[in-house]
């Protein structure tokens, strides 16, 4: 697996963002299939699409 993911989602948690956007980012990054409609937040789409772009660039606004 790649060494960014690992490294990435480390930071994420460390930084205490939301889990539904770490969920989010980690399905995102690996090409996953979203979640069903009813499980969808705003913290893990805005995941999702970071994940996508192998970003955490939305991840701020996701902190406890």
């Amino acid at each position: 697996m790649n060494e960014a993911y690992y490294k990435t989602v480390d930071e994420l948690e460390k930084m205490g963002v939301d889990a539904d956007y770490i969920k989010g980012w980690m399905g995102g990054f690996l090409g996953n299939p979203h979640r069903e409609e009813q499980r969808v937040t705003d913290a893990y789409t805005a995941g999702y699409e970071d994940g996508q772009s192998q970003t955490t660039s939305k991840a701020e606004q996701f902190k406890h």
